[in-house]
């Protein structure tokens, strides 16, 4: 077997290039087991065929229980009884068949198993269920015949992504303004609107799989193929999706196939008796800090579930892509809980589970075999080499990884250092650092900063001030030092993205309260569960010229299109003065972090050319003193003669950022 390209291009992975080719060889191996010669798309069909489904003569129902020995249809069709003809036939395999008549079943009937094992029975929702409801008196859920007589019918194409993603993190349910849980229609009527105007050309929607508990964001999944009914139903959320694609922006959602809820009835949890079915027996199937199971990526039976989920996601709702959550967690046998990840050797140990790498490599191609246009995004902390890099060169086959070390950088900056002690030159290496092969998506916070108990980037610059000080006719110190640091803080991490950027819904204008979702806790509140796009709509506010600065700048690098260039030239950090300047294509990035010292004639240096100032942090417009000329040309300068070193004289003012492009100069005949 050839040693991958990956293995090549870094001589430090040469002492684990066994580890690589061990990868490949189980690879190959699963995937012979499983696809027979048949392409995966060919494989990972199981939602056509398990669940219920209408026929031409009535419906039929098929799932998997292995350990079960008797199943019944039970629902509000039969008043939830065990009766014969609502038996399901079983065979050697464990896949469980029942055929009603069309009368028997109707759209909208609730419906559940009562799987029988020996020593034991309960009531579950099946593992392939479309949609699940839950009675707003009893709270119990149950899933629902879904069979409309008008399906949605799609007007759009799934988008074809030739842009650098810029992506709005978003959740349905807390994304308007009342303390309630919004729905798939008011997003697409109040949302869509308001993203596609502040020019970011991606939405990650979460928390789109069933999920008992509210609280938990989505990430405790119970009906992996279920929307959640909390938020409309399947055809509203098809609506919202391709009305995103009609105004061009692409739609990923958040893919959980790190763990499922312990829930019994309503997951996956002991569903045919054994926990077994899905999850690893014994420590290795219990998350220890999430209180959940983990799946058993080496059955291949598991292997046809969350397949076919993936291809289910992207074909019957067009979902352009997936953040794959938790990948840390799959890819390390500790979960990667308290590692440093300081080596090569950290990564390629025991503790690495194969099974885990060979399911991604086999999720990614599958992805990407839907549609090669598919986004593809690790949530992953350790940074494992080849993560990010294609299937061909030895990699796992994602498209980016989360660079969550970004968002940990500027709060450790913030909460333990003065602005005054702030190291421009460790702060540009540090936004700039990634693997060669691999492309990242890079962010000032998501939605982990701004969960109840941590802060928002806004609040940790501004804290008390925030709700006394943020009217215009209120002058403040520390409100001027919080603007002025947001807007250099998110502009410099973009600037620095190493291929896509991320912003959590609101965040853009500096939110001035944390998440914190209804639970007993807070007597069930939803006062935290939503966003208040009103104070960044009201003129009287300081919270619109934070709103207005991110606009500017994510419509600057899409127009530019700046995050397609990966290359960077560092030009100048001086620590003493906490001056920064960088090139990235035709455009100068010029920082001045210091809190009291402004320069005249700083000189950057840099070829003959000539530039104008394109967007600056210091605009009125921006909540800045309009201390610096727009509308200047300015122009290098040499030192001596004219093959000298040139530069450029600017004026810094403290705390202020400017991006200068660079402009042609017209030959006079």
């Amino acid at each position: 077997m050839d040693v991958p390209r990956l293995v090549k291009e870094d001589p430090y992975l040469q002492p684990f290039v066994s580890d690589f080719l061990r990868w490949a060889e189980k690879y190959a191996a699963t995937e012979a087991a499983l696809l027979h010669g048949k392409k995966l798309t060919d494989f990972a069909t199981g939602h056509h065929y398990f669940g219920l489904f209408r026929t031409a003569s009535g419906w039929i129902f098929r799932d998997w229980a292995p350990n079960a020995q008797r199943v019944f249809l039970i629902g509000s069709f039969n008043d939830w009884q065990e009766l014969p003809d609502f038996e399901l036939r079983g065979d050697l395999n464990g896949h469980w068949t029942l055929e009603v008549p069309a009368g028997a079943i109707r759209h909208g009937d609730l419906y559940a198993l009562s799987v029988h094992w020996d020593g034991g029975q309960g009531k579950r929702i099946p593992a392939w269920a479309r949609r699940v409801v839950q009675d707003p008196t009893t709270y119990i859920f149950n899933a629902q015949v879904w069979e409309p007589e008008e399906h949605y019918h799609f007007k759009h194409q799934p988008l074809l992504m030739g842009e650098a993603p810029l992506i709005y993190e978003s959740h349905v349910g807390m994304a308007g303004e009342a303390p309630r849980v919004h729905t798939f229609n008011e997003f697409r009527f109040e949302m869509l609107p308001r993203i596609k105007a502040a020019g970011y050309n991606t939405i990650q929607l979460m928390a789109i799989p069933e999920h008992p508990y509210y609280g938990s964001f989505g990430y405790h999944v119970s009906s992996f193929f279920a929307p959640s009914s909390r938020f409309g139903t399947p055809e509203e959320l098809k609506h919202l999706i391709d009305e995103a694609h009609g105004m061009g922006m692409a739609v990923i959602m958040d893919l959980v196939h790190s763990h499922a809820v312990k829930n019994v009835t309503e997951g996956l949890g002991l569903y045919d008796g054994t926990r077994t079915q899905f999850f690893h027996q014994g420590e290795r199937g219990e998350h220890p800090a999430w209180d959940s199971y983990c799946f058993n990526y080496g059955k291949h039976e598991v292997m046809h579930f969350l397949l076919s989920n993936i291809q289910y996601w992207l074909t019957e709702f067009r979902f352009d892509g997936f953040r794959f959550d938790g990948v840390t967690s799959m890819l390390y046998f500790d979960h990667g809980l308290g590692k440093a990840f300081t080596s090569y050797a950290d990564y390629f140990t025991p503790n690495l589970d194969d099974e885990a790498v060979v399911y991604f490599m086999l999720a990614n191609r599958l992805a990407h075999e839907v549609n090669k246009h598919t986004l593809c995004i690790a949530e992953e902390m350790s940074g494992l080499p080849g993560l990010a890099a294609p299937l061909k060169d030895g990699g796992l086959g994602f498209d980016y990884r989360m660079s969550m070390g970004v968002p940990d950088l500027w709060i450790k900056l913030i909460k333990e250092q003065q602005d005054q002690e702030w190291n421009v030159g460790h702060l540009f290496y540090e936004l700039t650092t990634h693997r060669m092969e691999e492309k990242v998506v890079s962010y000032v916070e998501s939605h982990d900063q701004a969960l109840v108990g941590d802060k928002t980037v806004i609040f940790r610059l501004i804290d008390k001030e925030m709700y006394f000080s943020m009217r215009k006719d209120q002058p403040n110190l520390t409100v001027d030092r919080g603007i002025a640091l947001h807007k250099m803080i998110r502009l410099l991490t973009l600037a620095c993205a190493g291929g896509a950027y991320l912003n959590f819904m609101g965040n853009e204008f500096g939110h001035p309260e944390w998440i914190d979702f209804p639970r007993e806790g807070n007597g069930w509140s939803y006062k935290h569960a939503r966003r208040l796009w009103s104070i960044a709509d009201d003129p009287e506010l300081k919270f619109h010229w934070l709103l207005d600065f991110d606009r500017e700048m994510i419509h600057l690098f899409r127009r530019e299109k700046l995050l397609q260039a990966p290359e960077i030239w560092r030009i100048h950090d001086n620590m003493p003065d906490q001056v920064l300047a960088f090139r990235r294509k035709d455009l100068l990035f010029v920082f001045n972090f210091n809190p009291a010292q402004s320069f005249e004639d700083y000189g950057i240096a840099c070829d003959p050319a000539k530039f104008r100032i394109i967007l600056q942090t210091d605009a009125h417009a921006f909540g800045g003193f309009n201390r610096i000329d727009e509308h200047m040309t300015y122009y290098s300068l040499p030192t001596g003669g004219l093959g000298s070193q040139h530069y450029l004289r600017l004026y810094l003012p403290a705390r202020t950022a400017l991006v200068l492009q660079q402009q042609p100069y017209v030959r006079v005949r």
